[in-house]
């Protein structure tokens, strides 16, 4: 049978190569073994081929005549033999097949078919390797594989079994650095099947399943980001996103997923997917996930529930992620967002107590500065709202980043006024969980509308924690007020009257207490591993020359007060208490920083009396007694190394630090020796035998074959153990992320080329004060 190779190809030189370079390029072929788990049968037929090809070349007269023949079909194709007719006449598949007439080929018996494919798999031609060898895989009943034509059909199945799944994973494993994460990870399979068919090697297909697992998230990502037609594919990538949820225990959880990430890299990786699905996709993702429960995931439900109630005018919605709010805010400040969605819910005064408990000085500031001549904060509230939703909410979602916010569509909406006229009512007590104040005694309170301005309008029942019934009327106001800007200013009914200065309360803030988990959940790639206190965007001070609108509360029960004039009194019960209790707990303050003050400035003085005396003993220091050394300034005291002398080690055990020393050096002399000027003569500065020798041939071998690699290293040492019964030998464990591009005859080569995280042991040894490795093995 014939195979597309040459002579050359075999022992990968060029035409022009030197009987020297000959030599040592069979040598060097002879001496790299394949892999172990390949048969005798399939190490002889390999080697068969490579002495052939020795044989033919090392004779100048064979050789002149190979060349001639060789360089004939190359480059006059119209001179090319045709092919044997017995090749193509009989039923069994053959490699002549899939050779092209104009390339070289090569005739091989077929004893030697396994070795050709060995052979070609090893020169990085997968794809032929493939076709070469799957015909002999699915047609089982008319090929000479189980007849024994092609050697013991026990050794030479696993044999060319083991070749394709081979050739799968590195094929894979191109098309994984090109880009190609779902056509790498098909090969992959593919390879996998293929041993798993007949039950061989468990050690490759663990190799595949790693690389596999290792593949998925950037699948998940490829797949999502498919365009919404592509329903199959996009299905397939959220199921491997669950499935990678499920072995990790969840978006936070500790499991193992055998990707290789870490919960802030996986954290990252949900952020940068999070932009490829939709509302729908991601609250049922994420509500699914905050189950577990997980509160990162629970916050992230929030933003999708948020997000989808809004741009699809479902206050439902909002009124769940407002529950789940609640389940958050036990154990961090997330007051701000509860505030947007009892304003989304028309629960104004709700919206007014949760700002009164945040702690984001920055958007309350935006808030207070834009609510400036109204009696509340609502009027900076609205404008905040609406600008989160519109520049750090809807970005995250697939199908809102092109969508615009307005809170005035929203409650002209007759969806939304529906429903928040149906909202129950109900006490205080019963709904207010980030209530101020300890008190629970429901109160009513008074107000009625005047002429006065305050920049919102809308309309709502007077209870403070639940919208009640709209009028018709109060619904249309409620539409034509609510927009940025607006200069029609109604008065609010039953909104406290503290200047904005007293309404936010000074409690202790709940970021960052122990077991507070924050995520970032804005437009930045960064993820980190606790929810996030405050929703995105916060941290950029927003300006507008005009005021937000806001939903008035209605006056639709009729109380005394309801009366003109009587807009700037207090309600009765525990609104009137409020600048009481806050100018008690103002005097409490200033006593406690008085005190605070005294005690600090004693500290300070206490402090500075200690250095004085320290410094004073320092100059009143006691007189030298005995000889002194003669220091002179033209003559150091002690021998000055020179800059390119070796690291002398004291004696003693090995530090840490000497060994992180040691490893480098040993790295950054392993980048000279296998660059480009193969300073080979340095390796007996940090190595001894027996790893000397071993190194010292791998470079005069890659020398030979004018193969050079440039180094990246990374290298950190995690473990130093000094042998109790000799300090001068220690082995030493280092974490090293080495990436190495080779480059041959000044190509860079792919195929040799690496980026690998591994865990060395290196054995140490001290002589003549420098310590020196002696061997080093990869965990």
């Amino acid at each position: 049978m014939r195979i597309p190779l040459d002579y050359y190809r075999i022992l990968g030189l060029p035409i022009q190569a030197t009987p020297e370079q000959l030599q040592v390029a069979y040598r060097d072929r002879t001496l790299q073994l394949p892999r172990r788990e390949y048969s005798e049968v399939a190490i002889a037929s390999r080697k068969e081929l490579l002495d052939e090809a020795y044989a033919v070349l090392s004779d100048p007269e064979q050789r002149s005549s190979y060349d001639a023949s060789f360089l004939e079909k190359t480059y006059d194709p119209d001179s090319s033999p045709s092919l044997p007719l017995e090749s193509t006449a009989t039923a069994e598949p053959t490699a002549t097949e899939t050779i092209d007439p104009s390339g070289p080929s090569l005739d091989i018996s077929k004893e030697q078919f396994v070795g050709a494919l060995l052979i070609l798999q090893e020169l990085g031609e997968y794809e032929l390797v493939l076709d070469l060898g799957q015909p002999y895989l699915h047609s089982r009943d008319s090929i000479s594989l189980d007849k024994g034509h092609l050697g013991d059909p026990q050794l030479v199945r696993p044999d060319i079994f083991l070749t394709l799944a081979l050739a799968c994973l590195e094929l894979g494993r191109e098309q994984w650095q090109q880009g190609g994460y779902e056509n790498a990870a098909l090969s992959l399979e593919t390879g996998q099947e293929l041993l798993l068919s007949e039950g061989l090697f468990p050690t490759v297909r663990g190799e595949i399943q790693a690389d596999l697992y290792k593949l998925r998230p950037y699948r998940i990502l490829e797949l999502l980001a498919l365009p919404d037609e592509q329903i199959a594919e996009r299905r397939k990538g959220l199921q491997l996103l669950q499935d990678m949820l499920q072995e990790r225990q969840g978006i936070d959880g500790s499991g193992d997923d055998q990707s290789g990430l870490s919960i802030d890299d996986f954290l990252r990786f949900i952020q940068q997917l999070r932009g490829y699905l939709t509302a729908a996709q991601q609250q049922t993702l994420f509500e699914a996930e905050a189950r577990r429960p997980s509160a990162v995931a629970t916050y992230l439900a929030v933003y999708a529930l948020i997000a989808r109630g809004f741009a699809q005018r479902q206050p439902a919605l909002i009124a769940r992620a407002k529950q789940m709010l609640m389940r958050l805010g036990r154990r961090q400040d997330v007051h701000l967002e509860q505030a947007v969605c009892a304003l989304l819910l028309g629960q104004t005064e709700e919206a007014s107590r949760a700002l009164e408990l945040s702690h984001e000085y920055e958007p309350l500031a935006f808030i207070r500065e834009q609510s400036q001549g109204a009696p509340d904060l609502l009027p900076g509230l609205c404008l905040y709202g609406e600008r989160w939703l519109q520049n750090s909410v809807f970005p995250h979602f697939r199908d809102l980043a092109e969508q615009t916010a307005s809170l005035k569509d929203y409650f002209a909406d007759e969806q939304v006024q529906a429903y928040l006229e149906q909202l129950p009512e109900s006490t205080p007590a019963a709904n207010n969980q980030w209530s101020v104040s300890a008190q629970k005694k429901a109160y009513t309170t008074t107000g009625a509308s005047t002429g006065r301005s305050n920049g919102y309008s809308g309309s709502r029942d007077r209870q403070p924690t639940v919208v009640g019934s709209y009028s018709t009327r109060e619904r249309d106001r409620a539409a034509q007020t609510a927009s940025i800007g607006t200069s029609d200013r109604a008065s609010v009914s039953g909104v406290s009257t503290l200047p904005p200065s007293q309404r936010v309360a000074s409690g202790t803030s709940r970021v960052g207490e122990p077991g507070t988990q924050t995520i970032n959940a804005s437009g930045d790639s960064s993820v980190n591993t606790a929810v996030k206190s405050a929703p995105p965007g916060r941290s950029t001070k927003v300006r507008s020359e005009a005021d937000a609108s806001r939903v008035r509360p209605a006056s639709g029960v009729s109380t005394p007060s309801a009366e003109p004039g009587h807009l700037d009194q207090s309600p009765p019960g525990r609104l009137q208490r409020l600048p009481e209790r806050r100018k008690g707990a103002k005097n409490r303050r200033s006593i406690l920083l008085v005190i605070a003050g005294v005690v600090g400035i004693g500290l300070i003085g206490w402090l500075l009396m200690a250095w004085i005396q320290k410094i004073q003993q320092g100059l009143s220091a006691p007189a030298l007694e005995g000889e002194q050394p003669m220091v002179e300034l033209t003559q150091p005291p002690i021998p000055i190394p020179e800059a390119d002398s070796q690291l002398i080690a004291p004696g003693g055990p090995l530090t840490q630090d000497t060994a992180q020393q040691v490893i480098q050096t040993w790295l950054s002399t392993k980048s000279q020796v296998f660059g480009p000027d193969y300073q080979i003569d340095r390796l007996d500065q940090i190595l001894v035998d027996p790893v000397l020798s071993v190194w010292q041939r791998r470079a005069q071998t890659n020398q030979q074959r004018n193969i050079y690699a440039q180094y990246d290293h990374q290298v950190k040492v995690t473990s130093v153990q000094t042998n109790p019964a000799n300090s001068d030998q220690a082995k030493v464990e280092a974490a090293v992320k080495e990436e190495a591009r080779f480059f041959q005859n000044g190509e860079i080569n792919q195929a040799l080329s690496y980026d690998d995280n591994l865990r060395v042991q290196y054995e140490l040894v001290r002589q003549e004060g420098q310590w020196f490795i002696k061997d080093m093995a990869v965990r």
